[in-house]
């Protein structure tokens, strides 16, 4: 019972942290890692502390990989239409 319990939990907290925008996820992840250099937690909090980190800092490398695509999408797009050097907005 309690396999399936932890499973559930690990999913909501998977969801939860899908579900934050860039900033939120890094300010969040600065807090678990200030709280662990802190010390002073159990083995167990310790650890989900530490996996708590590890799904922030995914979820933020995530949305810094579609941040990238977005440019580049945008940067290829704009070069693509011919623009004169000096008509380009940047």
């Amino acid at each position: 019972m309690a396999s399936s319990e932890t499973k559930q939990g690990e999913a909501q907290a998977e969801a939860q942290s899908e579900a934050l925008s860039y900033e939120q996820a890094r300010d969040e992840l600065a807090s678990v890692v200030k709280r662990l250099e802190a010390g002073g937690l159990t083995l167990e909090q310790s650890l989900e502390l530490w996996e708590r980190g590890e799904r922030l800092a995914a979820v933020c490398g995530r949305l810094l990989e579609g941040a990238r695509a977005r440019l580049s999408a945008a940067t290829a797009e704009r070069s693509g239409h011919g623009e004169d050097e000096d008509d380009r907005p940047f």
